[in-house]
């Protein structure tokens, strides 16, 4: 009896739901009786997703090379999905901003523990020749980044280190923009031009890249923390998910591209340029970038050692501190 108490309400509820479609409930169910059951595989569209690897050269490991990449791409769009509600929320709940960021933490430990399949997963030798079929194309030209970056922080906390000073949230977008530290790192290292890989970039993002960095001007994932407050912002579950945001993004993912620039860019006779052309070690280092999300988090002590307390733990791996 209990149950078709339930199955009538559940009919009275679906009526409801449907009955502003122009459509009788009688009519929807004619259609589940025709749909077929679903499977996982077509739910995935895991055939789809299984033909997406498409190699340009004969070299096994470049499929290896694809997706990983494809792989970080999904976590990338992850944690955009987080950003995007961080970002919309109105309600300043402090439990919903927390939990955001420790899923945000989650992708990154996921993708930075992962790296290790780009360092040690592939051979040299097969690396060195199939990139050269790819280029100008590099993982600098990734978009999901930048936008992380942006709804991270304030445009100006993006511009490179050595002109950081000369600009501040009164800055137009374009101009902080046309300043953003990346760009130095897609230069031509001879002549000091851009890229082909930044300039096809440019080409295709740079609109979107602006008007995003628009749309979230004062409701970035730091704004977000700087409105909340004084209480709130002393939170210290929110502030060490904060830290170790910045940490992850700004540190440890850059450092895990660097292990893998010296492993197949690296040699006695001088080193490779990376794919594209990008000046992988001014671009990568995070003591040379000096980009930090948070920077009301640091003390000037602390952003003035920005990534160099992860290089020294690696090059003394007995010493847990840096002295």
């Amino acid at each position: 009896m209990e149950d078709k108490e339930k199955i009538k309400s559940q009919i009275s509820k679906l009526e409801e739901k449907y009955k502003d479609s122009g459509q009788d409930l009688s009519s929807y169910l004619d259609g589940l009786l025709h749909q077929r059951y679903l499977t996982y595989w077509d739910y995935i569209h895991l055939d789809t997703l299984l033909s997406l690897q498409v190699p340009r050269t004969h070299f096994p490991d470049e499929e290896i090379f694809i997706m990983y990449h494809q792989i970080t791409e999904l976590y990338f769009k992850l944690i955009l999905h987080e950003q995007k509600q961080l970002v919309d929320d109105k309600s300043g709940n402090l439990d919903f901003f927390i939990e955001k960021l420790r899923r945000i933490n989650s992708y990154y430990t996921v993708l930075i523990s992962s790296f290790s399949v780009m360092i040690k997963g592939m051979e040299r030798e097969q690396f060195l020749q199939y990139r050269m079929a790819l280029l100008p194309a590099s993982g600098f030209q990734s978009a999901q980044f930048r936008m992380i970056e942006i709804y991270a922080t304030p445009l100006e906390n993006l511009v490179h280190v050595s002109e950081r000073d000369q600009y501040s949230s009164e800055s137009k977008i374009e101009e902080l923009y046309e300043h953003i530290y990346w760009k130095k790192g897609a230069t031509d290292i001879s002549t000091g031009e851009k890229t082909l890989t930044l300039k096809q970039f440019e080409y295709r993002y740079t609109p979107r890249l602006i008007r995003i960095a628009k749309q979230v001007k004062s409701t970035t994932i730091y704004h977000k923390y700087l409105s909340l407050p004084g209480d709130l912002k002393k939170n210290e579950s929110l502030v060490e998910a904060l830290k170790t945001l910045d940490i992850n993004a700004n540190i440890n993912w850059q450092l895990m591209h660097m292990g893998s620039a010296h492993r197949y860019l690296r040699r006695e006779s001088g080193d490779i340029e990376a794919t594209g052309g990008t000046n992988w070690k001014e671009y990568l280092p995070p003591s040379f970038q000096k980009i930090v999300f948070f920077p009301e988090l640091y003390s000037d002590q602390e952003l003035n050692n920005w990534g160099k307390q992860w290089v020294y733990h690696m090059l003394n791996p007995d010493k847990s501190k840096m002295k």
